[in-house]
């Protein structure tokens, strides 16, 4: 927590170094004797784990010259990732763009508009696969006025999890892991961060956690058999992907709330329900998984997205 009580110098200083907390009351009913922890990414200025992948592709581009202040960063985002670029293009003086499928929620259409982002809106039928195909139809026309990270196939997308997420992890808990979980959406925490932990001395057993089905309402997570797959997700580095229900996700994130006093979104609640199967199954261990943000952003969905 060092960095985090030093004077900064800019916002995009304050990303990372967030802290990991124990899920006492759960761990208790669900799985007493397994270590059950959370790490709370929604301390990240912009609210989210996202935070993480996109300033590392906006520094990035910006060291190369891939990105200038010349350009516009356009991306396709179901939210998070495209608060945290409209934050750090106002700080960094980068003009941003942002394709997103029309129902994302009011909360990060107004956050992402009050730093000055420009906002296209795909068809919400098409969810955030309708986004990657029309921000591409979009750069193709005018290829020159823009640059389009593409965080579903930017390597600084998982790298930022594999420097940042992971070696904290490890900080934090060392030799006690065992286990780590994280969701699937971009695939960049999951690939990123268990990368990392599988080069630990000790083995740590790492869960991909996805929508059971196509027709999900767990917002920012990809059912990736019926979706487009990201080129960053390799299939190969997850130990195992456990399919979590959306009211398994949505029930669980209600019992962080109640019972944590940690107010979580619905991806975080499956990331919880995914920790807490493990703990059952495992009896004895360490399990460590991921708030990927604040449930602030999910007031508005309707009742029959849970459904």
């Amino acid at each position: 927590m060092i960095a985090r009580s030093r004077p900064l110098e800019r916002i995009t200083e304050a990303v990372g170094d967030t802290p990991l907390v124990r899920l006492r009351a759960i761990q208790k009913a669900e799985c007493p004797d397994v270590e059950l922890y959370l790490k709370l990414e929604y301390q990240n200025p912009g609210g989210s784990v996202k935070d993480r992948p996109a300033l590392r592709m906006m520094q990035e581009a910006l060291r190369t010259g891939a990105l200038t202040k010349d350009k516009i960063l356009i991306d396709s985002t179901s939210g998070n990732t495209g608060v945290a670029y409209s934050i750090f293009g106002a700080a960094l003086g980068v003009r941003v763009m942002l394709v997103m499928p029309s129902n994302v929620s009011s909360a990060r259409k107004d956050i992402t508009q009050a730093f000055g982002t420009e906002l296209i809106f795909s068809d919400p039928m098409e969810g955030s696969d309708g986004a990657i195909r029309l921000v591409r139809e979009v750069v193709n026309r005018e290829p020159h006025r823009f640059f389009y990270p593409d965080q579903y196939s930017n390597p600084n997308n998982p790298l930022a999890h594999y420097h940042g997420t992971g070696r904290e992890i490890l900080e934090q808990v060392g030799d006690r892991i065992t286990h780590f979980v994280a969701g699937l959406g971009t695939t960049g925490t999951c690939m990123g961060t268990s990368r990392r932990l599988h080069e630990h001395r000790r083995r740590v057993y790492c869960v991909a956690a996805e929508p059971s089905d196509a027709m999900h309402g767990l917002e920012g997570l990809k059912h990736l058999p019926s979706s487009i797959v990201p080129a960053i997700f390799d299939p190969t580095v997850p130990d195992e992907r456990m399919p979590v229900g959306t009211e398994e996700g949505w029930d669980m994130a209600e019992r962080v709330y109640r019972e944590e006093g940690l107010f979580v979104g619905h991806s975080t609640g499956a990331n919880v329900w995914a920790a807490v199967q493990l703990g059952k199954r495992i009896g004895r261990g360490c399990v460590v998984t991921v708030a990927a943000d604040r449930g602030d952003r999910y007031f508005e969905p309707l009742r029959w997205e849970k459904r």
